[in-house]
């Protein structure tokens, strides 16, 4: 199944971008800024020793923090300069290069996350052709965690790409720290289950 077109994060992002990316967060991880809070949010939602994707996973800080929990993780994301990255500075989960709208792991997951505004990132209009790919790698009872600025996505495209998945909202938070949602908010924390 081919890509419609290239990922946001390629088309859309300057040249340097990505080295720029890595070395902001290592620059924050040096600094002792809490970068492990979507990590935290999902490691209490699952059992000990679940497998989970990380979706979009750029330079690993989220699934590599999984793992350092006792969690299974692959780690996917189009960029190889972040999977290097990832692979250097998270050592233990399978990191991988692949492009999340034609993700085909032969495995499934009891959680997948994305973080970072991942489908914000994605090529235009593939938001639910990602969510589909997503949802076929859920284990049965699994669940999938999606934040995102919703000035970067709106959330009525986001909510239209859920249902055309095949997916339904089960929870909306405000934050990655389980502050409740509400219609001021600006970013959007939302846990999908299959239908």
């Amino acid at each position: 199944m081919p890509t419609p077109s290239a990922p946001r994060w390629i088309t859309d992002t300057e040249p340097g971008h990505s080295q720029w990316y890595v070395d902001r967060f290592r620059t924050m991880a040096a600094d002792g800024v809490d970068l492990v809070g979507e990590a935290r949010l999902v490691d209490a939602m699952v059992g000990r020793n679940s497998r989970i994707l990380d979706a979009g996973c750029g330079p690993g800080r989220v699934g590599g923090h999984l793992h350092e929990v006792g969690h299974d993780v692959i780690g996917v994301d189009v960029d190889p300069i972040l999977i290097d990255a990832a692979i250097a500075d998270h050592p233990g989960p399978d990191w991988r290069v692949g492009d999340l709208a034609v993700l085909d792991l032969d495995t499934t997951f009891d959680a997948i996350v994305c973080a970072g505004n991942l489908l914000a990132f994605v090529a235009p209009n593939t938001e639910s052709l990602v969510l589909g790919r997503l949802k076929a790698h859920l284990a049965e009872g699994g669940f999938i965690i999606v934040g995102f600025h919703i000035d970067k996505l709106a959330l009525d495209v986001f909510d239209a790409a859920v249902a055309d998945a095949g997916l339904r909202l089960d929870l909306r938070l405000s934050t990655w720290d389980v502050k409740p949602w509400h219609d001021d908010a600006d970013f959007a924390v939302s846990i999908l289950r299959a239908v």
